[in-house]
């Protein structure tokens, strides 16, 4: 059983060593090599990245790479095993979750995530809308009613709760993925269509990726629904920032978006 991690870089870093992680050079389309694997060989839209972020990584592992189990992290991101203590003793790359680990989640569930993110004093839409443009999921809700309906309510509802998974990260039968990425990429072809980004920031037009992790809280709705997914096969990881968060700013920049309609305009 091959389980494959892919890991979305932008820019050369360091990745951890279990032969279990790809890092894949994302949006590398007319950029010199970063000796990763590039999102611009093969059947790719590695061009799209700017609007897409690491789904351009996620969409050359659908259609080039060969594994039983895949999965997505983030050169910054990943999925921890370990208890917190054991993480603060060691180096971060070495806490990762490790290959073994998660050959023996896998041999137990059908789909891994990360820990629910819990926003408490807003719904989903209500987050976004204030630091981002809720049109976005506007526009999402218009293109699921009238393509995948049954998405559309799955989505329609999950934009009223107050947590849900974010980040893109899971891990996954390759099978299951592929139906996934099948289902997502039409979607997120459509919303391009119709979403105009004239005059937007190169922050700001990264759009496709952020809403494509509210998507993917409505595709696991409906597969659980249908049972296509049993909830006693799902498992929540928690996981591990590499970066510096600063707080200051993402609480002052949270306090601005939800009281001034101040949206964000960078990462904190």
């Amino acid at each position: 059983m091959t389980v494959k991690l892919m890991v979305a870089c932008h820019k050369k870093c360091d990745v951890p060593a279990d032969p279990m992680y790809l890092p894949v050079f994302v949006g590398a389309a007319g950029k010199e090599d970063i000796g990763f694997q590039r999102d611009d060989s093969g059947d790719n839209i590695s061009a799209k990245n700017p609007l897409y972020c690491e789904l351009t990584g996620l969409y050359w592992c659908w259609k080039n790479l060969d594994c039983d189990y895949l999965g997505l992290v983030h050169y910054r991101r990943y999925f921890v095993f370990r208890k917190k203590l054991f993480r603060q003793k060691n180096n971060d790359l070495d806490s990762v979750l490790t290959s073994r680990e998660a050959e023996e989640l896998t041999g137990r569930y059908d789909l891994i995530l990360p820990k629910k993110r819990h926003y408490f004093v807003e719904t989903i839409y209500s987050h976004y809308a204030h630091t981002f443009d809720g049109r976005q999921f506007d526009v999402a809700q218009e293109v699921l009613d009238e393509m995948f309906p049954e998405y559309g309510k799955a989505f329609r509802t999950f934009m009223k709760q107050r947590s849900g998974y974010i980040f893109n990260m899971f891990i996954m039968p390759k099978k299951l993925c592929d139906e996934y990425c099948e289902w997502l990429f039409q979607v997120t072809e459509e919303i391009e269509k119709r979403y105009d980004t004239t005059g937007m920031s190169d922050f700001e037009k990264r759009y496709i990726g952020r809403v494509s992790e509210r998507l993917f809280n409505a595709w696991i709705m409906v597969q659980i629904s249908q049972n296509r997914l049993r909830k006693d096969r799902i498992h929540e990881l928690p996981y591990t920032y590499l970066g510096k968060v600063n707080w200051p700013k993402k609480i002052l920049g949270f306090a601005e978006a939800k009281l001034l309609h101040k949206k964000y305009k960078k990462s904190f």
